[in-house]
């Protein structure tokens, strides 16, 4: 465990399992039944399969991992077979870990999908699994542990007591989790810095809502970058590089961009980098720049605290800075173009958000209202009257939402036009650079 950096809570919980296949005798003395199992759920890249390695090295028992998939065949009969000689190998090398990855790929509700031949052997395979688990005894040392990142489409007859006794999270890294897991990633990198602790920090401040396997990606990013720039050791420019390869793709100078869109996308991040600037409840800019990364022509990237809640003023003002690109380029070119496809989407979804699951509407009251997803025609939703005053109300929002963008940046006009001749200049703004055309943020 102690190669596992962060999760706290879910190293307490599995280190119980330790325990359990270390003494087992010492909990059936009190009359306690050792759980069969436990699964592991959290997004990608958090960290499920290391735990489930680290809980098998800490009590050095055999490890038998497979991926959910490899038990889906187009054969009849080959998944039930694959699980029955899974679980026999299991119980000759006892005690053990069973460790199945991505168990939803055979776990899902049964009767709920139109697979045919294939859904008919899932079905089955999952039966199998019900079977060997229920004559798993833990006495023997054989304990089952999964991981999915999808629990809410899994069987409910695998999640009861008795099979998968325990559910244990695995979160996103906190900010100290992040130091922590950067702590870990940056030893065998040679760095070229006084304080390592200073580094994780920094680091971990500019990465918020990247998993485990993101952070080993940008330490592993940022030595490549080092090595074919020949450098002799990892500089923090490096690093800042690493961040905006993993989180934005790759850079892209060789896409040709004409004089003037490339003024529209300097005016429009700029627009963006602004409006954040002046509202009360928005985060920090951390960068705008101009170098196209992925399908994007310009990014603006703000720093989010871990926030766990919104206040409506909050979800207004976020809606209000996803519409500063357009807003930006209505005044400073009296036009709008295509580059806010994404920010549409994006505050669009927020609005809809605002009124039907938030209740934050004073017009449609403090409920939540179901809309069916795209392409789920049949499916009864809201009344039609009361869809049309969603609707409305969400319009409305957004409306409010760019007149309020507008103002900010006409009343900062002469900002506009300095920040976005500087960004055309530099190409890159960092948070001292927009202190130094903002001022200090109110």
């Amino acid at each position: 465990f102690n190669d596992v950096a962060g999760l706290s809570e879910a190293k307490v919980e599995l280190k119980e399992f330790v325990e359990f296949l270390k003494t087992p005798e010492r909990f059936e003395k009190l009359g306690a039944k050792v759980p069969k199992g436990a699964l592991l759920t959290g997004p990608p890249g958090t960290g499920k399969t290391l735990l489930a390695k680290a809980v098998a090295g800490e009590a050095q028992v055999p490890f038998f991992a497979v991926s959910g998939s490899d038990f889906v065949e187009m054969f009849v009969g080959v998944g039930p077979s694959r699980v029955r000689d899974l679980f026999k190998q299991a119980r000759g090398e006892a005690p053990c870990i069973i460790y199945i990855d991505e168990i939803d790929a055979i776990a899902r509700a049964r009767g709920k999908s139109n697979g045919g031949r294939s859904n008919s052997e899932r079905e089955s395979t999952l039966n199998q699994l019900l079977v060997e688990m229920d004559g798993v005894d833990p006495s023997t040392g054989c304990m089952v542990l999964a991981s999915t990142n999808r629990v809410d489409i899994m069987d409910k007859a695998l999640l009861r007591p008795g099979r998968f006794d325990r559910q244990i999270s695995c979160d996103l890294p906190t900010l100290s989790e992040r130091a922590e897991i950067f702590g870990v990633h940056l030893r065998p990198l040679y760095l070229d810095c006084g304080n390592r602790a200073a580094l994780q920090d920094r680091m971990a401040a500019l990465t918020p809502g990247m998993s485990g396997a993101q952070i080993a990606s940008v330490c592993n990013e940022a030595a490549l970058h080092a090595a074919r720039l020949g450098r002799k050791a990892v500089v923090d420019a490096d690093f800042d590089y690493a961040v905006d390869r993993v989180s934005s793709g790759m850079e892209r100078r060789s896409r040709v961009i004409s004089k003037e869109e490339r003024k529209i996308v300097a005016v429009h991040e700029c627009g963006h980098a602004i409006v954040g600037w002046y509202l009360q409840h928005t985060d920090p800019v951390m960068k705008v720049s101009l170098v196209p990364r992925g399908q994007a022509l310009g990014v603006t990237q703000l720093l989010p605290n871990d926030h766990h809640l919104f206040s409506a003023e909050a979800l207004k003002d976020r809606m209000a800075v996803l519409l500063g690109g357009r807003a930006a380029e209505k005044i400073f070119f009296d036009r709008i173009t295509t580059g806010a496809q994404d920010d549409l989407q994006r505050v669009t979804r927020m609005a809809y958000s605002y009124v039907t699951q938030y209740g934050m509407s004073k017009r449609m009251g403090p409920m939540t209202y179901r809309i069916p997803a795209s392409g789920s025609e049949g499916k009864k939703g809201v009344a039609d009257a009361t869809a049309e005053q969603i609707d409305a109300e969400v319009a409305q929002l957004v409306e409010s939402a760019f007149v309020r963008s507008l103002e900010q940046l006409q009343k900062h006009r002469d900002k506009l036009d300095a920040m976005s001749q500087s960004l055309l200049t530099k190409e890159i703004l960092t948070y001292e650079d927009c202190v130094e055309l903002l001022g200090p943020r109110p």
